[in-house]
């Protein structure tokens, strides 16, 4: 498979380097993806309970995993979903581009620039200490920003068009958090596949 890895010297974060890498997935895999997933899985909106109030998540989400997968998130509580057909090719995939055995998948849909998700890191405890995290995107392009943990000044922008793959490696979540900010801009839908294990 072709793919395209950006330059690592751009995206350092020291002493850590996400990898995005361009054209992830083979290009029609990737675009009936993107057309599938609409239909092709139980999307609901979450009520998260977020700094002390209970809120709804301003976009869609979809658990899916191992039937042993469960996981805690903003005081919701998340049993998996089996795995969509459309899904069962790409998990391989996404393991042997992150050397990683991934059992669980959180499903994003920005449905539009006000859909957004906000700063924090992934540090749930059924991650594991030093989890790795795959991040594929599929539609619009959106921006995706880090700052180190207990910093407000941003530190890094990143742009993840389609069929892109960014790489978290082990030992980010600790030090940097990030967050998909809303845009004025007019943007399409844009779907984003957070591929994790969790620990047994």
């Amino acid at each position: 498979m072709r793919f395209t890895v950006e330059n690592e010297a751009f995206f350092d974060l020291p002493p850590f380097q996400p990898v995005v890498i361009r054209q992830a997935l083979p290009q029609t895999m990737a675009d009936n993806l993107l057309k599938a997933l609409p239909q092709a899985l139980p999307w609901y909106q979450a009520r998260l309970h977020l700094y002390g109030k209970w809120r709804f998540s301003p976009r869609l989400q979809c658990w899916m995993g191992d039937p042993d997968a469960h996981y805690r998130y903003s005081g919701h509580d998340m049993t998996p979903e089996p795995w969509a057909e459309v899904l069962q090719p790409v998990l391989p995939l996404i393991n042997n581009l992150a050397n990683e055995q991934f059992n669980s998948v959180l499903c994003n849909w920005y449905r539009n620039g006000q859909d957004s998700m906000g700063w924090h890191s992934d540090s749930e405890p059924e991650l594991g200490l030093e989890p790795v995290i795959a991040s594929l995107s599929l539609g619009a392009e959106r921006v995706f920003q880090f700052r180190r943990t207990g910093e407000s000044r941003l530190y890094r922008s990143i742009p993840l068009p389609h069929n892109s793959v960014l790489i978290m490696p082990k030992g980010l979540q600790s030090h940097y958090q990030h967050q998909l900010p809303k845009t004025r801009k007019q943007t399409g839908h844009r779907f984003n596949l957070t591929f994790r294990r969790i620990a047994r």
